[in-house]
């Protein structure tokens, strides 16, 4: 096993304190790029490509991190904020999508978080959404919500259509108020990491 040294990151050497700026932690340093920090979470499984509830360690890189004019974004169309769908019957979650390449995803039960991210020859990440429907107690709760529970889930593994990516509740869901949203993610199921932290620096 090699590690060509000039993909050694000088700056990950450094914890940040420099320039301190208040309740700014500082950062782990490495002068190998952490590609032996696993090692250091005892007692902890490799991720190995699986999902393991109870946790685990990756030792996978990130990939590639997408430039600011190729960040990705999303929008539903339908239903739309405040809308109302009538009871236990079916309907369609439909939504828009820019900068991915949709219709991209890998074993998620043996190459999960196994794979860089990637993307195409214009810089646009190769991946797929998902929509994720949650029970909310009214329009007005504050309260976090379980990830564990929801009320429906769908990973959108279809390419978009006219920008768009879409998925029918079969069967609807039970009388309530409920929230939708998305994870944008890499072929490999990871979250997409964008270039900047706040806009554009």
């Amino acid at each position: 096993m090699i590690c060509n040294p000039l993909l050694i990151q000088p700056g990950l050497a450094s914890d940040g304190q420099e320039t301190p700026e208040a309740g700014q932690v500082p950062s782990l340093t490495s002068n190998n790029n952490f590609i032996n920090f696993c090692a250091t979470q005892t007692g902890v499984p490799l991720t190995n490509g699986e999902q393991i509830k109870t946790g685990s360690c990756n030792p996978t890189i990130m990939g590639r991190i997408i430039q600011t004019d190729k960040m990705v974004s999303s929008k539903f169309v339908s239903p739309k904020n405040l809308d109302t769908v009538p009871a236990n019957t079916n309907f369609t979650i439909t939504m828009a999508i820019s900068n991915m390449v949709t219709g991209n995803f890998v074993n998620a039960n043996a190459n999960y978080y196994a794979a860089p991210c990637q993307v195409d020859s214009t810089g646009t990440v190769i991946g797929h959404s998902h929509i994720v429907v949650e029970e909310m107690t009214s329009l007005s709760q504050t309260a976090v919500t379980n990830p564990n529970v929801f009320a429906f889930f769908k990973g959108l593994n279809a390419a978009a259509v006219g920008g768009q990516l879409s998925a029918e509740v079969a069967g609807g869901l039970a009388a309530g108020v409920y929230r939708i949203a998305s994870i944008n993610t890499c072929s490999n199921h990871q979250p997409v990491m964008m270039a900047v932290a706040v806009g554009i620096l």
